[in-house]
């Protein structure tokens, strides 16, 4: 597989075709190949590896979720991360099952995860679990952390806007300035 290295929209264009071919090749096939991408030494094909995850996720599932978080600490940075947060919430879609250990994990990328899997679920977020995992880690100095504390809960402020005002009041003396800022961004 020759990887483009130009921009997302236009690599995404000109590996559609293939990816697609793989439609049906079960979840096995597709985390082993994601895993030999991921192992290349050119962050392009992280970035495709990515794009084969996200465009059959509806082949993963639960059991599939340990082998999306090991590709989380192998490497790790800010944008292949919020990528797999986004795939793995489309496959825990209204399960939470990892994410209560990942809150936990050494690994600061993993408690990222942890912060951004509900990312997009609107009235499906589980509101009290989303709050709880800000104030778990609103402690943390680390600016990824704090920076998705503020993104989650901005996120959920699209359908809860009163609520997440509520909770961001309350609580401002707990959370960092930037949590606090993103969070209050649009509200």
């Amino acid at each position: 597989m020759r990887i483009p290295r130009h921009s997302p929209p236009l690599r995404r264009s000109e590996l559609k075709g293939q990816l697609r071919e793989l439609k049906g090749a079960g979840a096995a096939s597709l985390l082993a190949l994601a895993n030999e991408l991921w192992e290349l030494p050119e962050r392009e094909y992280q970035y495709v590896a990515l794009d084969l995850l996200s465009m059959h996720n509806k082949e993963l599932q639960m059991r599939d979720i340990p082998a999306l978080l090991m590709l989380v600490q192998k490497k790790s940075w800010w944008d292949t991360v919020d990528a797999l947060a986004t795939i793995t919430g489309d496959v825990l879609r209204g399960h939470h099952d990892y994410m209560d250990q990942a809150l936990t994990h050494e690994n600061f990328w993993m408690r990222r995860i942890a912060l951004l899997h509900q990312l997009g679920w609107r009235e499906k977020t589980d509101s009290t679990r989303l709050y709880s995992y800000c104030l778990k880690l609103a402690h943390e100095k680390e600016f990824f952390i704090q920076k998705a504390i503020g993104w989650a809960l901005r996120d959920y402020a699209r359908h809860a806007p009163e609520q997440v005002r509520q909770f961001t009041q309350q609580n401002k003396s707990t959370l960092s300035a930037l949590s606090y800022r993103e969070a209050n961004k649009h509200l």
